[in-house]
């Protein structure tokens, strides 16, 4: 008997750097790249962050995720899942931005304690 499964790939992580790692795809082609290839590798969910492309750090506005959300949406039929998460001195109201103003399919929410370091 076959067993379906539902992939989900994050190709960015959450708190991570390029100091952490060459392979942290921080710039928009990067992430689109990463992402496309993830769902013909067999992903039906990506779930997304985005970055600063100066230094690479996480970057929560929706423009910054609209710099490759499209491309994303155009090359592949995935559901895309983008984060709420941020940094533990934002608000929910900035957190929530980019999924209130770009209606993903869906939205990861951290409702407990971030505790990072």
């Amino acid at each position: 008997m076959t067993q379906k499964a539902i992939l989900t790939c994050a190709p960015t992580g959450a708190i991570h750097t390029p100091s952490m790692s060459p392979h942290l795809p921080v710039t928009a082609d990067e992430i689109a790249e990463a992402a496309i290839a993830a769902a013909e590798a067999g992903a039906s969910i990506i779930h997304l962050h985005a970055r600063d492309e100066e230094n690479g750090r996480p970057n929560q506005t929706p423009e910054a995720f609209l710099k490759f959300l499209p491309r994303i949406k155009q090359a592949c039929n995935v559901v895309i899942n983008i984060t709420t998460g941020g940094a533990p001195q934002m608000t929910l109201a900035q957190r929530m931005s980019p999924a209130k103003e770009l209606q993903p399919e869906l939205a990861s929410l951290n409702m407990g304690s971030m505790n990072f370091g």
